[in-house]
């Protein structure tokens, strides 16, 4: 039997390397914890958006003397800007989703 070359070792063992990893499995994800923020994120959106109108109108109507009609309008305010952003957050979730699709597609 005759001795084998080191180098042709190495490079064997360097292709054997390369190929386990791009095989190598991916690490599993938590996308349970991922989703669980994402909608713990868009109420805490929303609950800030009415919370902001609501200081906002009621500040207002304070410092005028008024009846509730600051309070009213800014709460309409704060809840249409809390849907706005929670709307945001969706369309990045869903594009975040569409990324990781098309990845696992390819991979």
């Amino acid at each position: 039997m005759s001795t084998p070359d080191p180098e042709k070792l190495k490079e064997l063992e360097n292709r054997i390397a390369r190929i386990r990893a791009a095989n190598a499995p991916k690490p599993a994800k938590e996308e349970h914890h991922t989703m669980a923020n994402m909608a713990w994120r868009m109420v805490i959106e929303l609950v800030a958006g009415i919370a902001i109108g609501f200081g906002i109108g009621f500040g207002l109507d304070w410092l005028f003397g008024t009846m509730p009609i600051f309070l009213i309008l800014f709460i309409g305010l704060g809840l249409a800007a809390g849907i706005r952003t929670m709307m945001r957050t969706a369309e990045e979730v869903q594009k975040m989703h569409m990324a990781q699709a098309a990845e696992d597609k390819k991979g």
